[in-house]
């Protein structure tokens, strides 16, 4: 494969992802790798897999296609290149909280100063480092990455990197515990997203819903922490993002143990699972789950007695009768009864829910 039809491939691949065609992307990047004979295409769909599955939460392959990348870019002898496998390198270890190797290499790429991309990409390497920092507790040092990064994004008028860093803040400040600065990070991550993301990847919204959810729930602001892990919670689903549907999932607790719900919670966290290994094609993670979703449903009596289908899992209309047992509707105006099949007492006047 030469250098045109390498291009046009890539090409191809970028475009099929950015309809969210996610799998046959891969697909196309991966027989451009195998085919192609140009060393600069190859570096730059390797750049494309890296960031594909960065966004997927598939950290360990992000990490051995940096490791080809940096091959690559030492093939062609060209610092640019060399700089930007170093940080893919930082920012593979990074997601798998090898915080050490994150700071050498982020190190590595500052110290190659003078190239053209080493400067674009500072604000980058300043906020995996400033990860990385925050990682390993701290603090100080991680605040003054993440403050470098946000004046490169300001200098560069980088709203992407912005966003980033902003999500970033915002976790630091949940560390530390001071929750108002927790939230308005993330919440300026959103409004970036909202004004200047109609082309990048739903990953940055789903990352600040996620982080908004946390500060929303230490602040007793249950309700809008719900909604906003939900939100973040759909897009990982539809993504596949495993990292961040199990930091949804720990929310989800969070919040119900905040609300003293713990029942409730269990039965949230086995109905998201089922969805998961459903998707994922994982059959016994997947019946373990359906097992304890169903024991669940059954301790909370959360089923109507009618047609024994669980209440609670999706939005049903429900009718309570007077002895306090609840069903669907559809199945008391479809059998027409006047006494509760649990507990036959005469259902009188009945409210509904």
């Amino acid at each position: 494969m030469g250098q045109d039809q390498t291009k046009q491939q890539i090409e191809k691949g970028l475009h099929l992802y950015q309809s969210n065609q996610t799998e046959k992307a891969l697909r196309v990047w991966m027989r451009v790798l195998e085919k192609s004979a140009d060393p600069a295409g190859r570096f730059r769909v390797l750049g494309c897999l890296i960031t594909a599955h960065a966004e997927m939460g598939r950290y360990k392959d992000m990490l051995k296609f940096a490791v080809v990348q940096i091959d690559t870019a030492r093939e062609l002898e060209d610092p640019d290149y060399l700089t930007e496998s170093y940080l893919n390198l930082a920012r593979s270890n990074e997601k798998l909280c090898e915080f050490q190797k994150t700071i050498s290499y982020c190190k590595t790429c500052l110290n190659m100063q003078g190239t053209t991309v080493s400067l674009q990409l500072n604000g980058q390497v300043s906020l995996s480092m400033g990860n990385a920092f925050l990682g390993l507790s701290i603090f100080q040092k991680a605040l003054e990455c993440f403050e470098k990064a946000l004046r490169y994004a300001h200098n560069n008028d980088d709203k992407m990197l912005e966003c980033r860093v902003c999500c970033s803040l915002g976790n630091f400040y949940a560390q530390i515990k001071d929750y108002e600065k927790a939230l308005f990070f993330p919440c300026k991550a959103a409004e970036l997203v909202n004004d200047y993301g109609k082309g990048w990847s739903l990953k940055y919204r789903a990352m600040s819903q996620y982080h908004m959810a946390v500060a929303y729930r230490q602040l007793g602001r249950l309700a809008d922490a719900m909604d906003c892990c939900e939100e973040s919670m759909k897009i990982a689903l539809q993504h596949g993002d495993r990292p961040l549907q199990a930091l949804c999932l720990l929310c989800f607790a969070d919040i119900h143990r905040s609300r003293k719900d713990v029942q409730l919670g269990l039965l949230k966290l086995h109905c998201l699972c089922e969805r998961i290994y459903r998707t994922k094609g994982q059959q016994r993670e997947l019946r373990d789950h359906v097992v304890k979703f169903h024991e669940c449903v059954e301790e909370m009596e959360l089923y109507c007695g009618m047609c024994g289908e669980s209440i609670g899992e999706k939005n049903n209309q429900l009718q309570a009768l007077p002895c306090s047992h609840f069903f669907h509707l559809k199945c008391l105006q479809t059998n027409g009864t006047r006494s509760c099949p649990n507990c036959r007492r005469l259902s009188v006047k009945p409210g509904y829910v």
